[in-house]
């Protein structure tokens, strides 16, 4: 949904819970109040500017929960009443009957696919494949498997079926669950599920499998459906004989729900991540039926992750320095590049932070970019010419002008920056690689 609509959303969603409770459709009332909250609570998170809005949004939220409140007591006396009073008359006790059933079995698989309904993204994370530097392979396969079936099912029809599991492995860093945002992102008309062993794991015994189970029925309900599950070898590891039951019994679920007799996988992506593949157990490994590598960076992909970490913060970098810098950083990751950058970016306020002496300068306004000022001050050194002894204490806060990042800082912080990965695990990666997977 695109920023700025939810807060309408949610107005919209109250409007038309008022109506239907002025008209006496309380179960109805009832689920659009509750949407309602939620997307007033998103907006309060995300897009409400300013404290005192968010406390009105926060009051109207208050009320709306209190009158979904006495509408769900309402509604919970009325069935009882109704349950009580079926004792006489054919259609009394199919209505009892009825009202035992959804009693029975329906309200625990409910219960489970409620606790679940936490694990579908509902807000986009706007990461487009754009934002992914290099990985062309991997962006292609998941293109083929997600984007296309949706665009043109036509395509997709006799033997030419899209992929049902896609496994992503490499070092930590190289951009596995970033990818995974991305398909979040560009998959509009999918429903993606993001899973982690928590929404799985369960202390009641036999309920983890049930779990796993519901969720592959919830993706089946609202499909196309991806289900990602990062770090994926917590889950499905190598079976052994001295591994705990319960562990065992999720593992052969997965197998089961993932390709298994009677379960229908159509229109169902898996897709998994994990830093360490060959601890994975043969058989989930063959249901990923395309395995990519997601290497380190390579030097074209370094120079636009620079560019995209420095992103609109003020700099003097060239695209000649920006390349001497991917050249300087072989064997970084994404992320150890994401976490350089970052600490360059902090370099300037170091500068302020120890400054002795500050100097007037002209410039535009910190608060309004489009208003040039001459009484600006930015630090220096005590030597030079106009610089006035005092500290960033004595700074009006309208007043400070933001150095920008240069070169040296981008140094300063790549000399004490290191990177993640080290060649043992290089070597197990590339050895699976050459066994099992194909490079992304």
């Amino acid at each position: 949904m695109a920023a700025g609509t939810t807060l309408q959303k949610a107005i919209d969603l109250v409007t038309r819970a008022t109506e239907e409770d002025r008209n006496k459709n309380y179960a109805e009332a009832l689920r659009l109040y509750e949407h309602a909250v939620e997307y007033f609570l998103h907006a309060i998170k995300y897009e409400a500017q300013g404290d005192k809005a968010k406390d009105s949004i926060r009051a109207k939220c208050l009320q709306y929960l209190d009158r979904a409140e006495k509408l769900k007591e309402y509604l919970k006396k009325g069935k009882k009443k109704l349950v009580k009073e079926g004792d006489n008359g054919h259609k009394d006790d199919k209505d009892k009957k009825s009202d035992s059933d959804s009693d029975g079995e329906d309200p625990e698989k409910k219960k489970l696919q409620n606790k679940l309904e936490g694990a579908i993204v509902i807000e986009k994370p706007h990461v487009r494949w754009s934002d992914v530097a290099g990985l062309e392979a991997a962006k292609e396969a998941l293109k083929e498997a997600v984007i296309l079936p949706i665009k043109f099912p036509h395509l997709f029809t006799g033997k030419r079926i899209p992929w049902k599991g896609i496994l992503l492995f490499g070092p930590p860093g190289t951009g596995k669950s970033y990818l995974a945002k991305a398909v979040a992102t560009e998959a509009n008309n999918s429903t993606f599920f993001s899973v982690s062993s928590a929404d799985l794991m369960s202390k009641w015994l036999g309920e983890s499998e049930k779990l796993v189970k519901n969720l592959f029925e919830l993706a089946r309900q609202h499909k196309p459906s991806i289900i990602f599950i990062d770090e994926i070898d917590s889950m499905c590891s190598t079976r052994s004989d001295n591994e705990n039951d319960s562990v065992r019994r999720i593992k052969t679920e997965f197998l089961v729900q993932m390709q298994g007799v009677g379960n229908d996988t159509d229109g169902i992506l898996v897709l998994g991540a994990t830093n360490i593949p060959w601890v994975l157990d043969s058989a989930i490994r063959r249901r990923f039926e395309k395995r990519i590598y997601i290497p380190l960076p390579e030097l074209h992909a370094r120079v636009i992750m620079f560019k995209l970490s420095l992103g609109n913060t003020p700099h003097c970098l060239t695209e000649q320095d920006l390349k001497e810098l991917a050249g300087k950083t072989e064997g970084y990751s994404g992320a150890d590049i994401s976490i350089l950058v970052r600490d360059a970016l902090m370099q300037p306020i170091r500068k302020v932070q120890t400054a002795t002496h500050f100097k007037k300068v002209s410039g535009p306004s910190p608060q309004d970019k489009n208003v040039h000022c001459d009484d600006l001050l930015m630090p220096c050194s005590p030597g030079d010419p106009g610089a006035i002894e005092m500290t960033w204490v004595d700074v009006p806060s309208d007043k400070l002008l933001e150095p920008v990042v240069n070169m040296n800082d981008m140094l300063k912080s790549l000399a004490s920056t290191k990177p993640t990965v080290n060649d043992e695990d290089l070597k197990r990666l590339q050895k699976f690689t050459e066994d099992f997977g194909q490079e992304g």
